[in-house]
C-alpha cells in the first residue's frame, strides 16, 4: 500500500467512492467495508489508529444515519452509513499511506485537460492539500472545545457544535487572509 504510486491510489478512492453509490445491497455494502479494513491490515496500520478514524466521524455518521431513518426508513439509513464509513475509511487510507505532495501532484496533473473549461489545477491543487491540513487542526479545535466546556462543568452538551463552527469560520477567515495577502485569491 504505502509503496502504490499515488495516482492510482487517487485513482481507486474516485473510482470506488463513486461505485458505491450504485451498490444498494447491505451485504455487498458490508464486503466492501470488510475489504477497506483488510487493506488497513494490508497496510500494518495498527488497528487504534483505524479506531480512532471511526471515533471521530462517528457522531457525523450517527447523525446522518438517524436523519436518513427518520426520513426515509432504516434500511437506507444503514446503506448511507456503510457507504460514508467505507469512504472515510478509505480516503483516511490514502492519506495515511501516501505523501500530500503527490496526491496533489497527482490530482493537479489529472485535472490539466479541464484548464479549457476553466478549472485551475493550482487552485485544486491547494484546496486539497489545505483540507488534508485542516483536518487534524479542526480535530484540535474541537477538543478545545470540549476541554473548555468540561472546564464549565458541561459534560455533553448539544451546544458543541455552535463554537466549533465560531472557531473554524474564524480560523477560515484567517486562512482566507493570509492567502488575500500573498496574491491568493
Amino acid at each position: 500500500m504505502h509503496g502504490a504510486p499515488a495516482g492510482v491510489k487517487v485513482l481507486v478512492l474516485a473510482v470506488t467512492g463513486a461505485g458505491l453509490f450504485f451498490v444498494s445491497s447491505m451485504v455487498w455494502l458490508a464486503g466492501a467495508l470488510v475489504v477497506v479494513l483488510g487493506l488497513y491490515r494490508v497496510a500494518r496500520i495498527p488497528w487504534r489508529v483505524t479506531g480512532r478514524a471511526v471515533l471521530g466521524i462517528a457522531p457525523f455518521l450517527a447523525l446522518i444515519m438517524l436523519a436518513q431513518i427518520l426520513f426515509t426508513g432504516w434500511q437506507s439509513g444503514v446503506l448511507v452509513g456503510e457507504r460514508v464509513l467505507t469512504l472515510v475509511l478509505l480516503a483516511n487510507l490514502v492519506t495515511l499511506t501516501t505523501r500530500t505532495s503527490a496526491m496533489v501532484e497527482n490530482i493537479e496533473k489529472a485535472l490539466r485537460p479541464l484548464q479549457p473549461l476553466g478549472v485551475r489545477p493550482d487552485r485544486v491543487g491547494l484546496l486539497v492539500a489545505m483540507t488534508i491540513r485542516f483536518i487534524p487542526v479542526i480535530r484540535e479545535q474541537a477538543e478545545m472545545v470540549r476541554a473548555a466546556q468540561r472546564a464549565r462543568g458541561i459534560e455533553r452538551s448539544t451546544v458543541f457544535l455552535i463554537p466549533l463552527l465560531i472557531r473554524t469560520l474564524r480560523m477560515a477567515d484567517q486562512v482566507g487572509e493570509a492567502l488575500d495577502a500573498r496574491g491568493l485569491d
